[in-house]
């Protein structure tokens, strides 16, 4: 928002007097209605006709912020409106009628893999097609994207946090470990004491938000892994029902996501058997079990963290193109990942070794033919190569070639969806 009030005054000439900025969240402004306060500042110009742009910081904390957009939008006050809110929670009680037609809501994922490089005077290029499988294909054999592995291993472990980048980019007098301490530390303040203790009671009304801080670190301890809520419900004494709702807070505040196994009946799917779990920041998960350094040393650890890692940024991309993404399981086969493009689908397998087995992507492919020449196993150091040139037609893609060109292409899609230059 502030990058947008500069562009406002130095680029489009717009007056200071018609520019407002407030944060909602202020003791002060949250006794005031939303009405009031722009009323004020639409009065309290030398030009009262003069468009007023204004730039609302915690949008959610006023009450009955919906309606009064709706108001503005259908009385025609000369306003042009911006809102954040960092608890997404919050935005469960909007009147969704309200907004068709006079607002719309943008998903800005924490920072991706490009985003951090650039914070870190690390830049890194590629082209960027009209969909993901050209991306990825025009990177291999004509990007070189170059050693990063100590850039994605502090970014891993700091998150994708603007604050907290910036000071791991900008660091110099203080060790790595001291940083990643108390980026750690931050986090566990900021992200999950603040969403278990203040955003998700206040937006749904949760009477023990100890026990949902005990279901989030039990699920933390199985990120990446298949959930079982009969389980969940016996070690934590919980029951069933009460298990969903506060699954479903957890998504609905993006501190984790689950993904469906992939089937070809949507009937299949929706009955929500053998999800997945990811967390939407795994450096959130790290916090909340305050694991510390401890997975640098941790290969079985680290390996769980990279495909989180991997799955965030494709979660921030089916986001931004409304893609749907999956995993896939049949016994003791699995496939990690599956991007479910209408048109181009992808399938991945996500490994530490690149002699990992590929199985699963085998049979996933041969059950399914539109994954034909369309699946990749991603890996640090294998050498990037297209399926059709190997073999066994499962494409190899280098670990951090994927974090780049997945960053770009949902870098992409959001400034396309913002309708602002690429």
């Amino acid at each position: 928002m502030f990058q947008t009030i500069r562009h406002l005054i130095n680029d489009a000439g717009v007056d200071k007097e018609n520019i407002c900025w407030l944060r909602l969240d202020h003791p002060l402004l949250m006794r005031v209605d939303l009405g009031t306060l722009v009323r004020f500042f639409i009065e309290n110009r030398s030009d009262k006709r003069a468009k007023l742009y204004l730039f609302l910081d915690e949008l959610t904390y006023s009450k009955d912020w919906d309606l009064w957009l709706k108001t503005f939008y259908d009385e025609a006050w000369p306003v042009q409106i911006v809102g954040s809110s960092s608890s997404t929670a919050a935005l469960r009680d909007r009147r969704m009628e309200s907004g068709i037609g006079r607002w719309e809501e943008q998903f800005l994922s924490p920072y991706l893999f490009t985003e951090f490089l650039s914070l870190s005077d690390s830049s890194c290029s590629v082209p960027v097609c009209d969909n993901f499988s050209d991306t990825l294909r025009a990177c291999i054999g004509t990007v070189d994207i170059g050693p990063l592995a100590d850039k994605r291993r502090k970014f891993v472990l700091t998150g994708g946090f603007p604050e907290l980048l910036l000071g791991a980019a900008r660091a110099i007098e203080e060790d790595e470990a001291s940083l990643l301490l108390r980026s750690q530390r931050i986090l566990r303040t900021d992200a999950v004491q603040s969403a278990i203790y203040k955003d998700i009671p206040q937006a749904f009304g949760v009477s023990d938000p100890m026990l949902l801080e005990r279901l989030l670190y039990t699920l933390a301890g199985q990120v990446t892994g298949i959930l079982s809520p009969q389980k969940i419900c016996v070690d934590l004494s919980m029951s069933q029902p009460t298990f969903d709702r506060y699954l479903g807070f957890l998504e609905e505040a993006f501190l984790v996501f689950t993904l469906p196994n992939y089937s070809g009946s949507e009937a299949a799917v929706q009955k929500k058997r053998g999800r997945k779990l990811y967390f939407v920041d795994g450096a959130v998960r790290n916090a909340a079990l305050q694991r510390g350094l401890a997975p640098l040393g941790n290969s079985a650890e680290m390996g769980s963290l990279l495909e989180n890692m991997i799955a965030g940024h494709l979660f921030a991309l089916s986001h931004q193109l409304g893609i749907r993404l999956f995993h896939w399981r049949d016994k003791d086969h699995e496939v990690d990942l599956i991007f479910d493009h209408p048109e181009k689908p992808m399938a991945f397998e996500v490994a530490l070794n690149a002699d990992h087995h590929r199985r699963g992507l085998h049979l996933f492919a041969g059950r399914y033919e539109r994954f034909e020449r369309s699946s990749f196993l991603l890996s640090p150091h294998c050498t990037p190569a297209m399926p059709d040139d190997q073999v066994d037609q499962i494409g190899r893609i280098p670990l951090d070639m994927f974090l780049v060109a997945a960053s770009a292409q949902a870098e992409h899609a959001l400034n396309k969806n913002l309708q602002s230059p690429g």
